[in-house]
């Protein structure tokens, strides 16, 4: 079985296009300014790391994504910046929690870490281009199962 990294980074993005907060969502790491004055999304593989307590014939893996959210650092009102962006993301945890399988693509998103890494927002700022943006990173961890055959 091969890592449909495609089919599940394309899931992760339908999510929050469907959520109609961002006015664009891209299915990598930017590596160059949004050019939006709104809402922007990325979508991108951080790990991919074995499972412990795989099945006795193949392994299941970790497979960590990155969806970052982004915006202007520099907007008024200011106090508006972070509940917009708690918003959005709150609709984001809310998808990958009540689709818990990706539409079958995966395990299950691993919310609590009982693989390691658990579900995960870090707010902090980013210099891009020479633009100031506020961020918030979900960390979402899935699991695929009998990814990797052990053949003797």
């Amino acid at each position: 079985m091969a890592l449909d990294i495609l089919g599940i980074t394309n899931a992760v993005v339908s999510h929050a296009m469907a959520s109609g907060r961002f006015e664009t969502v891209n299915g990598h790491e930017p590596k160059n300014a949004p050019s939006t004055g709104g809402l922007t999304a990325a979508v991108w593989s951080e790990r991919v790391t074995p499972v412990r307590g795989s099945g006795l014939d193949s392994l299941s893996v970790l497979l960590v994504l990155n969806v970052r959210v982004f915006t202007s650092a520099v907007q008024e009102p200011a106090d508006a910046i972070d509940p917009d962006m708690i918003a959005a993301v709150d609709d984001l945890c809310a998808a990958y929690t009540g689709d818990f399988t990706l539409g079958g693509l995966v395990r299950h998103v691993d919310l609590l870490g009982a693989y390691g890494q658990p579900l995960d927002i870090r707010a902090g700022y980013l210099q891009q281009d020479g633009v100031h943006f506020r961020v918030m990173t979900i960390s979402l961890p899935v699991v695929v199962n009998d990814l990797w055959e052990e053949v003797a």
